[in-house]
């Protein structure tokens, strides 16, 4: 049974997203990326978590002025690492490309549709030849609300929900898709790029990820009708 996030009052809500919100997600392979762009931005964005953190501590409202500033450049840090790694995808600078593979392509491809409508609604996608942008809205069940309502106050900003999407998605596809490269070892990188999609960029967020391929090679798309 999918239920909203209306079960929790603003009182008692945690840092997490949005239980019904539609997410935009970026998984990439294994190497894709340099290890140094990736701690550069991890170390900011820690210096900022814990900037806001402190100031939740002095600020008696959830979603005051000086949360709010905190918050906000969290989210500008967060779009200009995604920029820079973005480009540093399209432009092949490094690491594999084995979603070129048609085969590969089609594996990952047949991964998103299996957990579609059991973990996810599906509403978009795109494969290019070392990452995948995905939009879909987690279906969550009443496990997901109890685990929130027990989480630590400080949590990091991800929900359960999507933890055993990714889990999910990775995990069996990394299987698949190694044993037709006759290869072992790490396929996807660990960490993923994701973030809510606010009211009214829904169908923007959608086009971009189908105009991916135009840019880059692209194995498959889709998007719901």
């Amino acid at each position: 049974m999918e239920l909203t996030y209306k079960a929790l009052t603003k009182r008692r809500r945690p840092h997490f997203q949005p239980l019904d919100a539609n997410l935009f997600v970026t998984f990439r392979l294994a190497g894709s990326i340099l290890n140094s762009v990736v701690r550069y931005y991890k170390a900011k964005r820690k210096g900022l978590r814990d900037q806001l953190r402190r100031s939740q501590r002095l600020a008696a409202e959830y979603d005051s002025p000086e949360n709010l500033k905190c918050r906000e450049r969290i989210e500008r840090l967060d779009r200009e690492c995604f920029i820079k790694c973005e480009e540093i995808m399209h432009r092949h600078m490094l690491g594999p490309t084995w979603l070129r593979d048609e085969r590969i392509a089609d594996k990952v491809a047949e991964n998103l549709h299996r957990l579609d409508g059991e973990l996810y609604r599906l509403d978009s996608f795109s494969i290019m030849s070392n990452h995948v942008h995905t939009v879909f809205k987690p279906l969550v069940d009443a496990a997901d609300i109890e685990a929130i309502l027990k989480a630590y106050e400080w949590a990091d900003e991800r929900i359960p929900a999507l933890a055993r999407i990714m889990q999910a998605i990775k995990g069996r596809s990394a299987r698949e898709c190694n044993l037709l490269l006759g290869r072992s070892g790490q396929f996807w990188e660990h960490e993923s790029f994701d973030h809510v999609i606010r009211k009214g960029r829904f169908d923007k967020t959608v086009r971009y990820v189908l105009n991916n391929p135009v840019k880059s090679w692209s194995g498959r798309s889709m998007a719901r009708i």
